[in-house]
């Protein structure tokens, strides 16, 4: 099997099929000495979860939440 340009390679369908990988699915890379072991990832946080808790507190103007709400709505 070869590495393409880009750094990928095909893991081979019998391997995804007995770990359940399917599209989309996060893997997690560990090196094993001058190995490289692949691991479905934990369920831990997704990748949306990982933008709220990002942006979470961010915000810089101090309105109320019933004064953005009345902001949004039509007058």
């Amino acid at each position: 099997m070869k590495i393409t340009t880009k750094g990928q390679v095909t893991i081979p369908a019998h391997i995804r099929e007995r770990l359940g990988l399917l599209p989309n699915t996060e893997v997690e890379f560990r090196l094993a000495g001058d190995s490289v072991v692949v691991k479905k990832a934990r369920r831990g946080a997704r990748r949306g979860e990982l933008l709220v808790a990002h942006l979470r507190g961010r915000g810089s103007v101090r309105l109320s939440t019933d004064e953005i709400l009345a902001l949004t709505r039509d007058r």
